[in-house]
């Protein structure tokens, strides 16, 4: 699934279904957004600052980590309207595949 990273719709970035289980696994998106809703550069600032610290612990050599950071969190085109449809896509994703999971936040979901 290609995801638009930019408000005009040119730019986008391919995510697959290994992203997002890695986003599952490593409950990337709990408490990574404000009360406020926003997702701005801040978040994904806050975002990277999450991976790195997770690839300082688990190392370099979490393959599904480090494909994650070069083809969706660290691509060039990756900026804050980028992340909010990947946050939507991967809410989508998430109660799609799980029913139950359905009014459930992201962070109950995951648990």
């Amino acid at each position: 699934m290609k995801i638009i990273t930019n408000i005009s719709g040119t730019r986008s970035i391919e995510v697959t279904d290994g992203h997002l289980k890695t986003i599952k696994k490593y409950k990337l998106f709990c408490n990574l957004i404000d009360s406020n809703g926003i997702i701005d550069e801040s978040v994904m600032e806050k975002l990277r600052l999450n991976v790195r610290a997770l690839l300082e612990t688990e190392g370099t050599e979490n393959k599904e980590l480090m494909d994650l950071c070069f083809d969706v969190i660290y691509h060039p085109n990756m900026k804050a309207i980028g992340l909010s449809n990947l946050v939507k896509y991967y809410a989508e994703h998430l109660f799609s595949d799980e029913p139950e999971n359905e009014g459930k936040t992201d962070c109950e979901a995951q648990a």
